[in-house]
């Protein structure tokens, strides 16, 4: 799995970093960090329900398997 978020499309709400804390972070000026963009399958489920809870589709999930 690869997770890319649009820097341009996301408005820094917090809801993926409420589903997916191991992977996607704000940072101390309210912009968000992907902390690895190739997670471990542990978090996969995590990562791809905050993608479907982003509400302006920023974040992009690409299956690697």
């Amino acid at each position: 799995m690869l997770v890319h978020v649009d820097a341009d499309s996301c408005d820094s709400n917090g809801l993926c970093e409420q589903y997916a804390p191991e992977v996607f972070e704000l940072d101390s000026e309210d912009v968000l960090r992907v902390k690895t963009d190739s997670p471990e399958q542990r978090h996969w489920a995590a990562v791809e329900q905050a993608a479907r809870a982003c509400p302006k589709f920023a974040i992009t999930v690409v299956d690697t398997e």
